[in-house]
């Protein structure tokens, strides 16, 4: 693996989310390390960001105080409160002027299993303790708000932790494409396949629909192999 670079997380979100597949999230809060190799994400857009627009992404409808990481600089991380439980963790990455973050959906802990342990007691195996981005965020140990905004590609330390995003030198097979998982309406059906996995990897999260959405599906959960 490579360190991320700014200029490698430029593209639209839809470009980059893919190459952010066999890449690993460092991070170490309160002087532990856990690292966590990513096997899940998602793209979303802000307004004005690509050629449509983006109906499931926070920041749709421009920028807002929770939403300001994403408009923010390459490589920081928009870390948000979802259903004011779980810190989930975005990858900030877009051309300048323009938002976007990547959801890091899921992956495998590789190196301080016995911490996410820690953090996660209800996990039953390895498997299940970043199966979900509610869980991954957990597991790595960033909260919300102390550490959105936590530069990834410096390691730069914020409110006693530090982040860095690798990413793979080469390219990774087994790639394929679908729905966001248990986004509403039209955003979450095949109109946006705009979430991107590995190809039977076991920490995988299961897809579901979101609300209203499989009404608004044209051809179902409709999934393709990007490589």
């Amino acid at each position: 693996m490579v360190p991320a670079s700014r200029e490698a997380l430029r593209g639209l979100p839809l470009e980059v989310a893919p190459r952010l597949l066999g890449g690993m999230l460092r991070v170490t809060a309160c002087g532990t390390t856990v690292a966590v190799r990513l096997t899940e994400v998602e793209a979303y857009h802000g307004q004005g960001t690509g050629d449509r627009p983006d109906p499931g992404s926070h920041a749709r409808m421009g920028r807002t105080a929770r939403n300001a990481t994403m408009w923010g600089e390459c490589g920081h991380l928009y870390v948000y409160l979802s259903h004011g439980i779980h810190s989930c963790v975005n990858v900030v990455a877009g051309p300048v002027g323009s938002a976007g973050g990547i959801l890091l959906r899921a992956g495998e802990i590789v190196e301080g299993v016995p911490a996410a342990f820690d953090r996660r007691p209800a996990a039953r195996t390895p498997r299940d303790l970043a199966r979900g981005p509610g869980r991954l965020g957990d597991a790595i140990g960033l909260r919300h708000p102390l550490h959105d905004g936590i530069d990834a590609i410096t390691g730069a330390e914020q409110a006693g932790a530090s982040a860095r995003l690798f990413l793979p030198a080469g390219p990774v097979p087994g790639i394929r494409s679908g729905p966001r998982v248990g986004v509403a309406g039209l955003a979450g059906t095949d109109a946006y396949p705009w979430r991107f996995w590995l190809d039977g990897d076991p920490t995988v999260s299961a897809f579901r629909w979101g609300r209203g959405a499989q009404d608004a599906a044209v051809g179902g959960a409709d999934q393709s192999v990007l490589d």
